[in-house]
């Protein structure tokens, strides 16, 4: 490694439970108790957005299909999320993380990565950094934190949920390669169920056995991402936090109590769907050129259509129509929809805002 990468200070802050730890915060009959934040169970049934760590014991997890998570733990307490709620607690913490740094990259509202190379107040110790935004969080907002620590990005991030809930874990420039090599696969960011469950067919289970290949065999094997894949395991990474990130895509979308089978009615779902995302494309003056139609089948087959405009777009009125174009050219009478979104892409390069990610939540949106 270069002498300049063992110079970077990165904290990556990742809150506990975060959805989940703030209604039981603010409603004390949830404490102690398995919290299931998203969709409800009833009907068709929603997507788990988090669980509480009570909750988790059973097996809850984040995406699970609500009907599992509440076969896994029958007692659990389901709760819509509030999302206004959850932004305006992020805020906060982000406040809180102004007060050492400005270098600030928000992955989404309950995790960031800072840059405190060099930090506000001079106190020059990126531990003692991360243990004073984790008191600040707990004393000011009674939530905890977990916070990884290390000379860059992808390891920072790792290093934050090995000792969840409330964790402080330090990974220093000499331990960087031994902990990659030891780690599972799995582990990895950025190497998902399917590829980890293919290295395992090779025979690839830990760093150490990915580390054997050369980054020619590793294109070979699993295309673009095997470059990536080369360096991760040497714990070699050069992204630099990035505070202003541009926003490559602004969407929501809404899955249905019962299968739309009548066009009348999918166009209404659109006209609600599409006024969702021109008012987010207008509260952070965006216009795009590519509107992208998703549709999921009650079978949970999933196609898109899209259409590309010579000159952007945000309106209403525009998005809306487009988007029942789109739809009747795929012939929906008599098919059944479980699910319609809409995307608006290919954004003109000064349209950009900060904190972009936090829209990434609303991707979600059930």
């Amino acid at each position: 490694m270069s002498e300049n990468k063992l110079q970077r200070k990165i904290i990556h802050i990742d809150m506990d439970a975060f959805y989940a730890s703030v209604e039981q915060r603010d409603n004390p009959d949830y404490k102690g108790k398995p919290i299931i934040v998203g969709g409800l169970p009833q009907g068709r049934g929603g997507v788990v957005a988090t669980a509480s760590y009570e909750a988790r014991r059973f097996g809850v997890r984040s995406a699970m299909p609500s009907k599992k998570a509440q076969q896994l733990c029958p007692h659990a307490i389901f709760v819509r999320p509030r999302f206004a709620a959850y932004k305006e607690v992020s805020q906060k913490i982000r406040e809180i993380f102004h007060r050492y740094t400005d270098l600030i990259e928000p992955l989404s509202l309950d995790e960031a990565y800072l840059d405190v190379t060099h930090d506000k107040l001079e106190i020059g110790s990126a531990i003692e950094i991360a243990m004073q935004i984790k008191k600040a969080i707990k004393d000011e907002l009674n939530l905890t934190a977990s916070a990884g620590v290390s000379v860059n990005k992808f390891v920072a991030k790792i290093a934050s949920d090995i000792n969840k809930p409330d964790g402080l874990t330090f990974i220093g420039p000499s331990k960087i390669e031994s902990f990659m090599e030891s780690l599972a696969v799995e582990k990895f960011h950025g190497i998902g169920r399917v590829t980890a469950e293919k290295m395992k067919r090779m025979n690839l289970f830990t760093g150490a056995d990915l580390k054997k290949l050369t980054e020619e065999q590793l294109l070979l094997h699993f295309g673009k991402p095997g470059k990536f894949y080369y360096k991760i395991v040497r714990g070699i990474d050069d992204r630099e936090v990035q505070p202003n990130r541009v926003t490559k895509s602004v969407g929501a979308e809404d899955t249905f109590p019962y299968d739309l089978t009548d066009l009348e009615e999918m166009n209404v779902e659109l006209d609600k769907i599409a006024k969702t995302v021109a008012d987010r494309l207008q509260r952070y003056q965006l216009k795009g050129r590519t509107l992208t139609l998703k549709i999921k089948y009650s079978d949970f087959k999933q196609i898109t259509r899209n259409q590309s405009f010579l000159h952007e777009i945000n309106d209403l009125q525009t998005i809306a129509q487009t988007a029942k174009e789109l739809l009747l050219k795929t012939s929906p009478e008599d098919k059944k929809i479980r699910l319609l979104g809409i995307t608006l892409s290919n954004f003109n390069e000064i349209f950009t805002h900060k904190n972009t990610s936090q829209l990434e939540l609303f991707q979600y949106d059930d």
